[in-house]
């Protein structure tokens, strides 16, 4: 089973995702960057670098689900190819950052690439405000994360919400986790986690 985690910058799939990965006995999947070449050039200069960043993170995911189908357990993944391909990479054109003929080519290449796709058979969305997003930020002081702008975030947020409400690929779970520390608080990783239940229990 492929169990999926979406989310903006700072909403906690990193957390999450090792969290349940230790209650269920799931294999955690993770986004690796600290072997991105391009992440921190990317947060310095968005627009040379912004197509680079983009084409090795798609490619990365897709290895990434190929693997995770091909293996006969249970994984849990941080952030998904979907995010890349309708928030970042949309985002990063909206913007400017990106010139309208690499956007072109990248959403060729993801067409191209999602029709060998098995979507995530429960995907988890992680909703959170500008201001969380914002504080858990700060709070993990990754020092390529500094320049992130206020603008960017509260863009990504807005195009998560439009991608996730129109999301039907599979089972969909929304956690709205303002109001929740499920790193430092079991109560409230257990109402996720009953949360999970609820929704895996028909996959099976």
């Amino acid at each position: 089973m492929h169990i999926a985690i979406a989310g903006n910058i700072g909403a906690g799939k990193s957390t999450l995702t090792n969290l349940l990965a230790k209650h269920y006995k799931w294999e955690p999947h993770f986004e690796s960057l600290d072997n991105n070449p391009y992440i921190s050039d990317f947060y310095e200069d968005m627009q040379r670098w912004s197509f680079n960043l983009q084409v090795f993170f798609l490619n990365t995911r897709f290895n990434g689900v190929q693997n995770i189908r091909s293996r006969g357990e249970t994984v849990i993944q941080d952030r998904t190819i979907y995010e890349d391909a309708y928030i970042f990479a949309p985002n990063l054109h909206a913007m400017g950052l990106m010139s309208t003929r690499d956007f072109d080519t990248y959403q060729a290449l993801f067409s191209s690439i999602k029709s060998m796709l098995e979507p995530p058979d429960l995907m988890i969305y992680l909703r959170a405000s500008i201001s969380a997003l914002v504080n858990r930020i700060q709070k993990r002081g990754r020092d390529y994360e500094d320049s992130i702008r206020l603008d960017y975030l509260k863009r990504l947020n807005e195009r998560y919400e439009a991608w996730i409400s129109t999301y039907t690929d599979g089972k969909l779970l929304i956690i709205d986790v303002d109001d929740l520390d499920f790193e430092s608080n079991a109560e409230d990783l257990g109402k996720i986690i009953s949360k999970i239940d609820a929704e895996i229990h028909g996959l099976f």
